[in-house]
């Protein structure tokens, strides 16, 4: 009810279409030869919230219309990021599902314990400690990649070997340094 007399019928809004134009709000990084998209991976170092920040790249990337993928073998963090998202903000809605619920079709972000190599999300955002196996040819589906990184010593350790295996396979890795709010 919205006034107490009529009922309100909600019709979601058509999903962006992945890998279409700008990504939150930085162009699409260019290949040397040919010129075809490559995507561009950042490091968020030094999250004091590593969930509060995820929910804030989440935010920013539906602002910006682009679709999502939260990656996590942890499915104990995924339920945690599950609960942050609902909670997040009074103002704002972030819809997301678990990649295989029947509502992830009309859903743009998605979480998922697995990588999905048959479904396009332009913003993979990783929660995972470890490198994903053939992460080189799973990157390339996607506009951007994103690794959020706590400021706890061990956290950073495992970062740092992943982003030195990502540039050792030919990426450019950016590093964010993020300030406490």
């Amino acid at each position: 009810m919205i006034d107490g007399t009529e009922q309100a019928t909600l019709t979601p809004a058509p999903l962006p279409q992945a890998g279409q134009g700008r990504l939150m709000g930085a162009p699409v990084a260019q290949a040397a030869e040919g010129g075809s998209p490559r995507v561009v991976i950042d490091f968020h170092f030094n999250v004091d919230h590593p969930l509060i920040h995820a929910c804030r790249v989440v935010r920013k990337a539906l602002g910006n219309h682009r679709t999502v993928l939260v990656f996590s073998r942890d499915a104990q963090r995924l339920a945690r990021l599950d609960s942050a998202l609902w909670t997040f903000s009074a103002l704002d809605f972030l819809p997301h599902a678990y990649a295989d619920s029947e509502l992830a079709d009309r859903t743009p972000v998605w979480l998922s314990m697995t990588a999905l190599s048959d479904r396009d999300r332009d913003v993979l955002l990783l929660l995972d400690d470890e490198a994903v196996p053939d992460f080189g040819v799973w990157f390339g589906r996607f506009e951007r990649v994103i690794e959020i990184v706590s400021n706890e010593e061990e956290d950073r350790a495992r970062a740092r070997v992943r982003f030195k295996a990502y540039r050792d396979s030919g990426f450019a890795p950016c590093s964010h340094q993020i300030a406490s709010p």
